[in-house]
């Protein structure tokens, strides 16, 4: 198995885990998301010297290290640290795949998809709730594909300041 083979198998595994991860440290959906970018990216770098056996556990290493990362980055002023973290889920959730992209984070995100405008509200429901690629739902809306990327980039801005909202209240 090549190194892109074998990058796409561990997505297709552990995306979800990786993605709980990122938002359960961040508390932040679309910080999570790009945060999951980056840590199947540093393992794409790393996979040459990785000799483990427990890629899972790897993953989810550098997944935490890119969490805590962006917090310090981002100047926050409360960050946990990686045994405070992973302390307060055992106690709290268990392993990781219990806290995989829980029902209440899916319910919350449709809420916030329904607070936008038309046709704001269908593109990111399409794309953050269905999980659906812009291609798809510019076939299926039967509209041009950079109309429905700007869409998409826009609702994603319309959400981040929802979510920012609340993260303020």
């Amino acid at each position: 198995m090549n190194k892109e083979e074998r990058l796409s198998a561990m997505i297709d595994t552990y995306q979800n885990l990786v993605f709980s991860i990122c938002y359960k440290v961040t508390a932040d959906y679309f910080a999570a998301e790009d945060l999951t970018q980056e840590a199947f990216l540093a393992a794409y770098k790393g996979l040459d010297g990785f000799e483990g056996t427990n890629e899972k556990a790897w993953l989810c290493r550098i997944a935490t290290n890119k969490s805590i990362d962006y917090l310090r980055s981002a100047g926050r002023k409360a960050v946990p640290t990686e045994d405070a973290f992973f302390e307060q889920q055992s106690e709290t959730r268990g392993s990781p795949e219990e806290i995989c992209l829980e029902e209440e984070v899916r319910e919350r995100l449709l809420k916030y998809c329904s607070k936008l405008k038309p046709p704001y509200d269908e593109i990111a429901k399409a794309v953050y709730y269905d999980e659906m690629k812009a291609e798809e739902i510019a076939r299926k809306r039967n509209e041009n594909i950079k109309t429905v990327q700007t869409q998409i980039y826009r609702a994603r801005d319309m959400l981040r300041k929802l979510y920012g909202k609340e993260k303020s209240a």
